[in-house]
């Protein structure tokens, strides 16, 4: 594991396959990672709270359509950001958010390993302390993969919006394999097919 502020973690791999230098900052900076990507829903779950006397399904309904809606809004960000570093198919493209990007040489080795087929692009979010590797298959966005290494890796998987897995882990090869399998199952032609074929029999 890194240590807050030396740019992550050192990884194995072949040398090469590191992302474009040149490619453009996202100026807005729409979504920038404050740090480790902690979840609330992997911490043990508090009590409920007994729900308000008046209005308590609204209430209720009202936090599922904020949930909802942020996810949406997670999705849409992702898509601008594929959108504004353009990869080619089966390449990298990257962006920086941090003011102090993640070390160089542990990024190019990261993205060495996680190297994609023609089938798949995407883009390298460099947050500082973390990074984001966010993968789509075509059309851009109907299948997207958000994969971040930092203190604790993360993978989400969304299929025309729809939130279909997520996954936390403890350490980072678990990770990093986890998500070269998840680019073969969600977005290779192969894995699209069988996902399909599982949903036809629902």
């Amino acid at each position: 594991m890194s240590a807050p502020g030396d740019g992550g973690p050192p990884g194995g791999g072949p040398e090469g396959g590191a992302p474009d230098g040149g490619a453009p900052a996202v100026k807005d900076r729409w979504w920038v990672d404050t740090g480790d990507k902690k979840r609330d829903r992997a911490a043990p779950a508090a009590p409920a709270a007994p729900a308000p006397p008046v209005g308590g399904r609204f209430y209720r309904s009202a936090i599922g359509f904020e949930q909802e809606a942020a996810r949406s809004r997670l999705t849409d960000n992702n898509v601008k950001l594929l959108m504004a570093a353009n990869p080619l198919d089966g390449s990298w493209g990257y962006v920086q958010l941090a003011e102090k990007p993640y070390n160089e040489q542990n990024r190019e080795r990261l993205v060495a390993q996680l190297a994609l087929e023609p089938y798949a692009r995407g883009v390298v979010v460099d947050c500082g302390r973390t990074l984001r590797f966010i993968v789509s298959g075509e059309p851009l966005g109907q299948r997207l993969i958000d994969f971040t290494l930092g203190d604790t890796p993360s993978l989400d998987v969304y299929i025309e919006g729809e939130w279909v897995r997520e996954r936390v882990f403890r350490e980072q090869r678990g990770a990093l394999s986890a998500f070269r399998r998840a680019v073969v199952d969600f977005l290779s032609p192969a894995g699209i097919a069988a996902w399909e074929a599982i949903r036809a029999q629902v």
